[in-house]
């Protein structure tokens, strides 16, 4: 990944329990299963709610683009679609990550696993940029995930209403 920053060749990646790979048009119907549930969409602000499976195919689209990938969290075990991962390139400096889990798979340890291994990825793939997040400061499951994550609030506020930019120690 030289030169100017994309991520249309985002690789796939794999943790102990989690293969990560960008959503695929088929992948529509699991999604739209996975997340319309309004413990999610009330959690990320840019879901519908009710979530569509229109809705699905358009986040799968935006989500394949060179500044935004959305990646599937799939359980190595059976391949189930366990949560979404994203990877978005803020600016010319950082790249922001965000994710959500599956309801029946919450508490599963799945985010703060992935959130591991996508934040040593992109520190690889973009070393000269900032990994940040941003978070509801109630949200203390989403918190407790990216501070075990190595991310520390920065001191500034999220572009999104109510929410902290964290930024990942390196």
């Amino acid at each position: 990944m030289n030169g100017e920053a994309d991520l249309s060749q985002f690789p796939a990646a794999e943790t102990k329990h989690l293969r990560l790979a960008v959503l695929d048009p088929a992948d529509a119907e699991e999604l739209r299963a996975l997340t319309d549930d309004p413990r999610i969409t009330d959690a990320v602000s840019f879901l519908a709610s009710p979530f569509s499976l229109d809705d699905a195919r358009e986040l799968v689209r935006f989500g394949r683009g060179s500044r935004d990938r959305l990646l599937g969290m799939r359980r190595k075990s059976d391949g189930a679609l366990v949560g979404v991962f994203g990877v978005h390139l803020k600016g010319g400096d950082a790249v922001e990550i965000g994710y959500w889990v599956g309801v029946a798979h919450q508490g599963q340890g799945y985010a703060t696993e992935a959130t591991i291994g996508i934040a040593a990825l992109l520190t690889k793939l973009f070393p000269e940029r900032r990994i940040i997040a941003e978070c509801v400061p109630d949200n203390a499951a989403s918190w407790a995930v990216l501070t075990k994550a190595g991310f520390v609030a920065s001191g500034i506020d999220g572009e999104r209403p109510g929410r902290e930019q964290l930024v990942l120690l390196r």
